[in-house]
């Protein structure tokens, strides 16, 4: 069993109280990254770290919607809760490569044979020597929609050769992402021991509605000034389906809210990240005369105040 470090609180990390503005953020930030900066402090590991920690924390509490849902959720709430196994961004594919019923993932796909093993064995026998040893790698793609990126599937790629190849997605990968079939490229040449790979390019088709972040899936709803004020109850759409969501009396536009379980699954176990839904309150236009006047008795009621 592998015990994970707890996160630190990000408002700890840039020395700010949970009530900084903006612009107090930005200046802990810019002082500490000057301080901690890699060319200030080269080979520093330890300073090094702490430069990650710090950009990690600036980017969640510089972002207005992210520090929302980091004020009422935690880390939980940007992707890069305590004790997720999948890293800060709470990306269940980060971290390099893995393997996965024999085909490995990763997304280091910019070059040819983007292997750490190639690399490896280039810096022994030369480039010119690996390449002698094994055939070409071949490149190609797939897309998904959100849906199947979100819960997996089975898709067919074609090979250069012209062999069709059953594909086995897993759930949660994500746009960008490649995955390497071992041994599945251009055949080994006259002398050498094996065959190139083929490798996978993800695409993912953007849904109308959701987005996503990690293991969490965002959405909006807009409800009336009415609705906000009293309380309703409305439809959210999510990839499993209509969810009736309640929404609190009292409720200010830009609050989220967090569906647990909703979001996409974790690699490796059964749990899956969060559906967050923000909610944007709407502010009517091209009033009647009579909702004007019901509006200018509740503005001079004993009631003023309640808005603001």
């Amino acid at each position: 069993m592998v015990f994970m470090a707890s996160k630190r609180d990000y408002y700890e990390v840039l020395g700010v109280s949970k009530n900084a503005s903006d612009d107090e953020i930005k200046k802990a930030y810019r002082k500490l990254a000057v301080k901690y900066h890699p060319d200030k402090n080269p080979g520093d590991k330890e300073a090094e770290a702490k430069f990650k920690e710090i950009n990690e924390a600036h980017d969640v509490l510089s972002d207005k919607q992210k520090r929302a849902r980091y004020d009422q959720f935690g880390h939980a709430g940007v992707g890069g809760a305590s004790g997720n196994p999948f890293g800060a961004g709470g990306n269940p594919f980060a971290g390099g490569a893995f393997n996965y019923n024999g085909q490995t993932f990763n997304f280091d796909f910019g070059g040819a044979g983007g292997s750490m093993f190639d690399d490896i064995l280039g810096s022994i026998f030369g480039n010119g020597a690996r390449r002698a040893r094994r055939g070409a790698d071949y490149q190609t793609s797939v897309t998904l929609t959100f849906e199947e990126a979100i819960f997996g599937t089975n898709k067919k790629v074609s090979t250069n050769s012209g062999e069709e190849i059953k594909l086995k997605i897993p759930a949660g990968i994500d746009d960008g992402m490649s995955i390497r079939l071992h041994g599945k490229g251009g055949p080994a040449p006259e002398g050498g021991t094996e065959p190139g790979d083929l490798y996978v390019k993800i695409r993912v088709k953007p849904h109308k509605h959701l987005t996503r972040e990690g293991a969490i899936i965002l959405s909006e709803e807009r409800i009336s000034m009415v609705d906000a004020a009293l309380g309703c109850e409305i439809d959210v759409e999510t990839v499993d389906g209509t969810v009736t969501m309640k929404v609190p009396a009292g409720t200010q536009s830009g609050t989220p809210f967090k569906l647990s379980g909703h979001g996409v699954p974790f690699r490796g176990d059964g749990d899956r990240g969060p559906h967050i839904v923000t909610i944007i309150v709407e502010t009517p236009k091209n009033l009647s005369k009579k909702q004007k006047e019901l509006l200018e008795e509740f503005k001079n009621s004993k009631k003023r105040g309640f808005w603001g």
